[in-house]
């Protein structure tokens, strides 16, 4: 058992300042002042005045170090999970690319095999399937040869595995596949889709719950045509958001943090292999990318996901909205937590959760992750 003292933790609606907290695998206890007689024989450590966070989840994210969730290896993923836990993230989506269906289950079959051996670094919850049930009229950087109508028979051998579906809601047979995964649990989530408000506010009723990269790759908002940014910003329904400054202007950031309410953001990266490398050419989804400037494009210009990190994007983020701190993490724990149905397991700092940890010092920078309860090598 062990016990962090001389923490700011962080709560989904507020900081408990000089707090502690005692923890195994799981909280035991969380305290808003450290009292040594109730912390004997605990093995203590001084969290120095940092901020607590609960460890970051990553739903959508394709590749970091050097590696592709589509190369369909188990080294691929392992580095891509130690690369995460560097930046705070403790749990993620591997996220495929609209590619032959050939390489999509190998993919997936990758990840089946995976999540059923203990490795080292951030956890896979699961998949986000990204494509090819998109409009290739909104395809961004993914390939239009490999796009297919929505079909549910297709991934039959995987919806154990899927925990979120991108798809565009227009295409013949996605109202049908939304209800289907909606009522298996599956996140059905818009994106790289040219659906107009109506098609979305129709999906919403079929159980949509979810926008992908929201204002990329989408019909945007005009005064006479309000297309899905105007159905993501006139809903309930939840959006990611890619807060690295380049997909998202910030001023919209902070127009769109006025307009939904902080639970209704999530934070994602939509990151690419060359996050956390040097500038120069890499892959994605079998396509040329070119990064440079902190930006990563395919040769026509078109952006192919980022280079962002989780934890610059919370600062992103808390830097271009008016939100408070506690709103900000909440979108890159507790939203996305909740949003797969794992609130009752992890992205709160709460009695009886995991003790998924991220220690950030006061200009928000990762010091420690805590996994489990155990400290790891970052």
């Amino acid at each position: 058992m062990k016990a962090i003292k001389n923490v700011n933790i962080i709560l989904p609606d507020k900081i408990i300042d000089n707090g502690a907290v005692i923890f195994a695998e799981k909280i035991k206890a969380v305290d808003s002042f450290f009292r040594e007689k109730d912390y004997s024989g605990l093995k203590v450590i001084d969290g120095g005045g940092a901020y607590l966070s609960p460890g970051f989840i990553n739903i959508h994210i394709h590749g970091a170090g050097g590696m592709d969730t589509m190369e369909a290896t188990t080294k691929s993923l392992n580095k891509i999970s130690q690369y995460l836990i560097k930046n705070g993230v403790t749990a993620y989506l591997p996220t495929t690319m609209t590619m032959e269906l050939e390489k999509i289950y190998n993919a997936l079959d990758n990840i089946k095999k995976y999540l059923k051996n203990s490795n080292s670094g951030a956890r896979v919850l699961g998949v986000h399937l990204e494509g090819p049930f998109i409009n290739e009229a909104k395809k961004g950087a993914q390939s239009a040869e490999y796009i297919i109508n929505p079909s549910t028979e297709l991934f039959k051998d995987y919806l154990d595995i899927i925990k979120v579906m991108t798809l565009a809601v227009e295409k013949e047979g996605a109202l049908e596949v939304i209800e289907k995964i909606h009522q298996r649990g599956i996140i059905s989530s818009l994106g790289h889709s040219d659906a107009e408000y109506e098609e979305v506010m129709e999906a919403q009723n079929h159980g949509l719950s979810l926008i992908t990269h929201l204002y990329n790759a989408m019909s945007g908002l005009h005064h006479r045509q309000a297309g899905i940014v105007g159905a993501a910003l006139n809903s309930n329904i939840s959006c990611e958001i890619i807060a690295d400054g380049i997909h998202i202007d910030p001023a919209v950031i902070e127009l769109t943090a006025k307009i939904k309410t902080a639970d209704q953001l999530i934070l994602v990266t939509d990151a690419m292999e060359a996050s956390g490398l040097d500038e120069g050419e890499y892959n994605l989804g079998g396509q040329k990318v070119s990064v440079k400037n902190g930006s990563a494009r395919l040769e026509d210009g078109t952006l192919a996901g980022s280079v962002l990190t989780m934890d610059q994007g919370v600062r992103n983020m808390l830097r271009f909205s008016n939100l408070e701190l506690p709103e900000v993490i909440r979108m890159a724990t507790y939203n996305p937590a909740r949003l797969l149905n794992l609130d009752y397991k992890i992205g709160q700092i709460k009695v009886g959760l995991q003790a998924d940890f991220v220690l950030l010092d006061k200009d928000l920078t990762v010091k420690d992750v805590y996994l489990k309860g155990e400290r790891q090598n970052i």
